[in-house]
């Protein structure tokens, strides 16, 4: 699938994952177990997730512990593929 169509059915998607104050490790089996079932997750950070990091820290850490790869950040939310 091209890069263009992937962008299209990113937008198009809905938040499923939040990481909270509970930082990425709370949603780590969640993501993996979604990230089966589809191909792209869309994964918002809320503010008392991200602390001193970034989004785009915490997306790559994230897409890393789910062997996934980060297909874009967009403000506090990232989408992520596999």
């Amino acid at each position: 699938m091209c890069t263009q169509e992937l962008r299209k059915r990113a937008h198009d998607l809905d938040v499923t994952v939040w990481v909270g104050k509970a930082g990425i490790e709370s949603v780590v089996d969640e993501l993996a177990d979604q990230l089966k079932d589809r191909e792209l997750v869309k994964v918002k950070f809320l503010r008392a997730a991200r602390g001193g990091t970034t989004t785009e820290e915490l997306a790559e850490e994230l897409a890393e512990r789910v062997g996934a790869d980060l297909f874009e950040t967009r403000g506090h939310t990232a989408v992520m593929h596999r």
